[in-house]
């Protein structure tokens, strides 16, 4: 019999056992000394220190005045912890009329708290986070079966989604010593859109399916013939022409006009550097959020680009919320080019292509990043600036480039465009 197959003794077992109790025991003490501690908020630790040294001076030193001091400051804290005593078992709901709005309008919602118990809840105060900031309402005693409910307005100045709650019911005394918070309800997402405008007028886009127009390119093989052309070498014998072959002597193939799948592809850049000022940034996200409403209300497929990832725009719901979500990235991630790099590996055979960005990216950026784009594809920049009165529309190579200074103005700058 080897070392390793010895049976444990008896002591060793003993030991063992006594170690995992005690390592039990240590959790959970430390588990409930940690609970006991999340309640005592910084002024009654302070509190406690100062009557722990005065009480010490006081006895060391024979001061009865420090020693009295320590007393009173001690009974102000057990008075203060005798407020936590209480049930705060309330049935909390949270219910907000609209979780999507749009920038500017208020978000409404409603907070209904009950006893569903057979006694009394003491007053407490409930917290109802709101993003970065909290709202705060004074419960009054409900008596069994009692229900309160909290009517509250939500400002949007700002896109984003914005996480409201979740709610906590708080106890504590007037002088904000110990404070016990009960969580209750889940959080909500609210997302706040942003402005965009509908317009009508042509189609955005180019229909180039099996039930849409033939692009001008010429194709070996596709859905529209165009012509008939001499055999050349590589070319696919399935689309000989027999008859004209039989009566020109010459081997004649079928010549087709190149037709593609209506795609349209939006590269929105959210890239820091490639904007003056942040509002530059919102309005490109107007932008960006006008023109796929407008090419979603069309039928065509819309895909949405960003750096870093794309956004979901199955429907207008999805596209909006995803712009909802669009944060400026640092310029390290990548620009206008690399955002056309992306887009020409994904989409290659994307119809049109609109590209929208700030006044900080070049006329030199702005022909690499339409040099990218995949060959044949329509391409149109909007450039997000502020500062300019009317539409201003531009040629840069193949690409045309209208500036917008207002939400107002993109059915105008558009119009220019499709002229």
């Amino acid at each position: 019999m080897t070392a390793e197959t010895l049976p444990a003794s008896p002591e060793i077992a003993r030991d063992a056992g006594w170690r995992d109790i005690a390592a039990v025991i240590g959790a959970r003490v430390g588990a409930r000394l940690q609970k006991i501690a999340s309640v005592i908020r910084p002024l009654a630790w302070v509190l406690m220190a100062l009557a722990l040294v005065f009480w010490i001076v006081g006895v060391s030193l024979g001061w009865s005045e420090l020693t009295l001091a320590a007393v009173i400051v001690a009974l102000t804290l057990i008075l203060c912890a005798l407020f936590l005593i209480g049930r705060t078992e309330y049935d909390v709901t949270l219910d907000l009329a609209r979780t999507r709005v749009v920038v500017g309008e208020r978000a409404v919602g409603a907070l209904t708290l009950s006893n569903p118990g057979s006694r009394a809840i003491l007053p407490s105060r409930v917290v109802l986070p709101v993003g970065g900031g909290r709202g705060e309402f004074g419960i009054q005693r409900l008596s069994p079966g009692e229900k309160a409910e909290e009517l509250f307005a939500i400002p949007t100045q700002h896109r984003g989604v914005v996480k409201v709650g979740p709610v906590s019911v708080v106890r504590g005394d007037p002088f904000g010593l110990f404070e016990r918070a009960h969580r209750r309800d889940d959080p909500v997402d609210l997302f706040v859109h942003p402005q965009t405008v509908l317009f009508d007028g042509q189609s955005l886009g180019f229909l180039r399916d099996l039930e849409g127009l033939p692009a001008a390119d010429l194709s070996r093989d596709d859905v529209s013939f165009h012509a008939l052309n001499e055999y050349q070498p590589g070319d696919d014998l399935r689309h000989v022409h027999w008859r004209s072959t039989a009566r020109t002597g010459v081997m004649m193939v079928r010549q087709y006009e190149e037709t593609r799948r209506s795609h349209f592809v939006i590269g929105l850049s959210r890239s820091s550097g490639d904007y003056a000022t942040s509002q530059d940034f919102e309005l490109g996200i107007s932008v960006a959020g006008s023109v796929g409403l407008r090419a979603i209300r069309d039928s065509q497929r819309v895909d949405v680009r960003v750096q870093g990832r794309e956004l979901r725009a199955g429907t207008g719901k999805q596209f909006l919320d995803s712009l909802a979500a669009v944060e400026p990235s640092k310029p390290r991630e990548g620009g206008l080019s690399d955002l056309s790099g992306v887009i020409a590996a994904t989409a290659p055979l994307a119809s049109v292509v609109v590209l929208v960005c700030g006044t900080k990216v070049s006329n030199e950026d702005l022909r690499l990043a339409c040099a990218r784009l995949p060959y044949g594809a329509r391409v149109i920049v909007v450039v997000a600036d502020t500062t300019v009165d009317m539409p201003a529309l531009r040629q840069i190579g193949e690409a045309a480039v209208v500036s917008v200074g207002a939400l107002q103005q993109i059915p105008l700058a558009l119009q220019k465009v499709l002229a």
